[in-house]
């Protein structure tokens, strides 16, 4: 039976949990996830646990979070002056916000902290600095 390898495009299905076993993502109530090995579409670790599967086979594995979202960096948190954001736009601590940058890439921010002069922003992903459990499914190689 054919495993799958850099290069194949795969379907699979995943549940992604927590360390505390809180479930944060599954693919179980829609369509199988379809990406290519080896393209970098998805976290390095993710990727790595399929290469090697074959159709049908199932396996939990544990990723670190160097291989995942990365660390949690405090130099992504930013307190700004509440005067900067537009008066239709009251924030919340929790709220996601699209930020552009010089050069035009935008950063999807969360609002972790407002006071009645400034807003603390935090560019780190929801995830960044936690080891994650994925079960995983090799659903196809196509």
């Amino acid at each position: 039976m054919t495993q799958a390898k850099k290069g194949d495009t795969v379907r699979v299905h995943y549940t992604g949990k927590l360390q505390d076993g809180t479930v944060f993502d599954s693919s179980w109530d829609r369509e199988a996830l379809e990406f290519e090995l080896g393209s970098g579409q998805l976290i390095a670790g993710f990727e790595e646990a399929v290469i090697g599967m074959k159709v049908e086979a199932t396996q939990t594995v544990q990723v670190v979070s160097d291989d995942a979202y990365g660390p949690y960096r405090e130099e992504m948190i930013l307190t700004v002056n509440r005067d900067e954001f537009p008066d239709n736009v009251e924030p919340k601590v929790g709220q996601h916000l699209q930020v552009n940058l010089q050069g035009g890439q935008q950063l999807v921010v969360r609002i972790k902290d407002v006071t009645d002069e400034d807003v603390t922003l935090d560019a780190n992903h929801p995830l960044a600095g936690q080891d994650l459990t994925f079960e995983i499914k090799l659903m196809e190689i196509l």
